[in-house]
């Protein structure tokens, strides 16, 4: 077995073998939504309870009819919430259309045109809703104080953006990514701006646990091609941390050296 097949995350107590979790917005209709999603081998899908179907409205098409709780773990998210009411009654809802689901990814926005997110009102948010038994994986800037913050109140896993949401742009602080994930005992996700696959990539030799991405798959010229780039970078990244890359040097290293030979 390949160090891929055998190396698991862990988030609330369950493995998953994919690293990779996948939303569920922007494609263009759910056909695209089921193939990209099966293309990527992601095993978390992350639904915006505020802007899809997930039962509450009986007459249009239910995004649970192309990615089934019996095959995937549905993660409901709280995107578009502004404020910490909001949020909390957002995964309540939530709960109940899931029958008792726990596991939730948390995001408060305090600013609609860079989407960073509100850190007093996640704070309240996720203090309130931990208080209420839920699992909370948690989405937030890249400051690794915030970070260690939110994992000693109880998060189950902390989600700092790469860049903002939508954006493309790539790891713009690795130096804090690394700094969050050496100073961490829970899973830490990059969340957010990641563009290409390479992006993918650098967030796992930065030694993450794994990568949420939306924007990067679903606006693709094609979506079901770059889910299944971004699945691979996944892999390529994680095994490229594993094994430890060689020293960065400021001169060459001969790669056949010739000392101690005689010509």
């Amino acid at each position: 077995m390949s160090q891929t097949q055998s190396d698991t995350i862990s988030i609330a107590d369950t493995a998953y073998s994919s690293r990779l979790l996948l939303g569920t917005g922007k494609y263009k209709d759910l056909e695209e939504t089921k193939n990209a999603i099966e293309s990527s081998g992601a095993q978390i899908i992350t639904v915006a309870i505020r802007r899809s179907n997930i039962g509450q409205n009986k007459d249009e098409p239910n995004l649970l009819d192309v990615i089934s709780p019996d095959k995937y773990t549905i993660l409901p998210n709280t995107a578009g919430c502004y404020d910490a009411d909001s949020a909390v009654r957002t995964c309540r809802l939530a709960r109940t259309l899931l029958e008792g689901h726990d596991l939730v990814k948390l995001e408060v926005l305090g600013d609609k045109k860079t989407l960073f997110p509100d850190i007093t009102q996640t704070l309240e948010a996720a203090k309130r809703l931990i208080d209420d038994n839920f699992k909370v994986m948690v989405y937030t800037t890249d400051d690794p104080v915030m970070a260690k913050h939110f994992e000693v109140m109880g998060c189950v896993a902390v989600m700092p953006l790469a860049a903002p949401i939508g954006s493309g742009l790539g790891i713009q602080n690795p130096y804090n990514i690394r700094t969050i994930v050496e100073n961490a005992s829970v899973p830490i996700l990059v969340d957010a701006g990641v563009g290409t696959a390479s992006d993918a990539a650098i967030a796992m030799e930065l030694g993450c646990d794994g990568v949420l991405m939306n924007t990067a798959i679903a606006e693709a010229k094609d979506p079901i091609l770059m889910a299944s780039a971004m699945k691979k970078a996944i892999e390529a990244g994680r095994e490229a941390y594993l094994a430890e890359r060689m020293p960065r040097r400021a001169y060459a290293s001969a790669s056949s050296p010739v000392d101690g030979y005689f010509f």
